[in-house]
């Protein structure tokens, strides 16, 4: 019995999941619902939501005039791993568009890149001043 319901239990909430109109940039990552944790610590869920210090993000819900950085590129978390100056000790090579999906799925599932990506988010958080627009 206690099995059954387990099962029902994931069926429904990958269905949830599935048709959801919310978190799908972690759901492009993560299609598949699992009860195992993705030992992802906050620094890993602000870059793959982007739901962060951003100015892209920031832009999108008022809370900043512009969705450019300090460098005049569209302040977005891709833009701070490859292309912002004052990252480039943790700089990726940037995806082409049409593989960006694929990239960001393969970043999340290697450690050396997220402890990078982690590196990113921590200075973004202790010079905010510096990310933004002039």
């Amino acid at each position: 019995m206690k099995g059954l319901l387990r099962k029902r239990m994931l069926e429904e909430w990958q269905t949830s999941w599935e048709n959801g109109d919310t978190c799908r940039k972690i759901y492009n990552i993560m299609p598949s619902v699992s009860l195992r944790p993705t030992n992802w610590i906050r620094e890993d869920v602000i870059f793959f939501s982007q739901h962060g210090p951003f100015p892209s993000y920031l832009k999108r819900f008022h809370l900043s005039d512009s969705d450019y950085c300090s460098c005049g590129g569209i302040g977005t978390a891709l833009h701070y791993d490859a292309e912002y100056i004052y990252t480039v000790s943790w700089h990726m090579r940037k995806p082409a568009p049409n593989f960006e999906q694929e990239w960001l799925k393969r970043v999340a599932n290697n450690l050396v890149t997220r402890h990078k990506i982690r590196g990113i988010i921590e200075f973004i958080s202790k010079n905010r001043d510096i990310f933004r627009p002039p």
